[in-house]
């Protein structure tokens, strides 16, 4: 049976800090915290389970979901300390404080802004598996194009990339599914579904907040709030068949 992994990164609301914009802290929890509770209530109606990398930061001054995710079948994987500050420690105290909270056991991890992370560093923190990879071409970011495209294990740990098309390596993850034409995303990605026998795809909650107070450039704001969540949905029918299942990344790594 084919996996479909619709990721979240659920973290402190900092991207207008990326432009310049100052956010306090209150509502860098609330952006998410908002945006999660409306992407839950979506997966509850669709039954819906997947993997969501989570700051410790965030768990910390949000407990009582924490738990509730959990509770309701997905996967709490670590996201890191702080979205916007990192150091290796992080890694061994973000999966602790996660496993503490969630009470579940903690195997993978997601570098904020799928930066580079070392694997064997993730190896002694005690992670099995990371999904920090995107193994395209983005000018100003990186360039993974020497990377293998699907899921490959290393020495230290399993890595699982974030889903690019076969041909032209188009990324599949958040900015894609707010600019490309809905048709086109649906159509990629059941391509990489029946070609690699799953698909991996990632969000932010906040997303789908509503964004019009901040001075963000609009490929990233473009489409928003419930109208992005309406698209979510959109996908998640496209994508339902007796072939397909949504899963946790932990499970279909167990069992594979």
């Amino acid at each position: 049976m084919n996996k479909i992994f619709l990721t979240f990164d659920l973290e402190e609301f900092d991207i207008p800090e990326e432009f310049g914009q100052t956010v306090d802290f209150q509502t860098k929890m609330r952006m998410s915290y908002e945006g999660m509770e409306k992407v839950l209530a979506l997966f509850r109606k669709y039954q819906v389970k997947t993997t969501i990398f989570c700051t410790a930061c965030y768990a910390e001054n949000n407990v009582e979901q924490i738990k509730r995710i959990v509770a309701e079948g997905h996967e709490i994987a670590s996201h890191g300390y702080y979205h916007s500050a990192f150091e290796v420690d992080d890694l061994r105290k973000s999966r602790e404080k996660l496993m503490e909270i969630s009470g579940q056991k903690v195997t993978g991890f997601r570098m904020p802004r799928l930066q580079p992370v070392s694997y064997s560093e993730l190896q002694k923190a005690g992670y099995q598996y990371d999904s920090s990879m995107n193994p395209t071409f983005l000018p100003g970011r990186y360039n993974h194009l020497d990377k293998p495209r699907t899921v490959y294990k290393l020495p230290e740990i399993t890595i699982l990339p974030t889903s690019v098309t076969p041909i032209g390596r188009i990324p599949l993850f958040w900015l894609g599914f707010k600019n490309y034409p809905a048709w086109y995303f649906q159509f990629a990605a059941k391509r990489c579904l029946k070609k690699d026998g799953y698909l991996s795809l990632y969000f932010h909650p906040w997303e789908f907040c509503d964004l019009s107070a901040y001075q963000l450039p609009t490929y990233v704001k473009r489409i928003d709030n419930d109208k992005l969540l309406k698209r979510l949905e959109n996908l998640i029918l496209a994508l339902q068949s007796p072939e397909n299942q949504f899963s946790t990344i932990d499970s279909f790594l167990i069992s594979s």
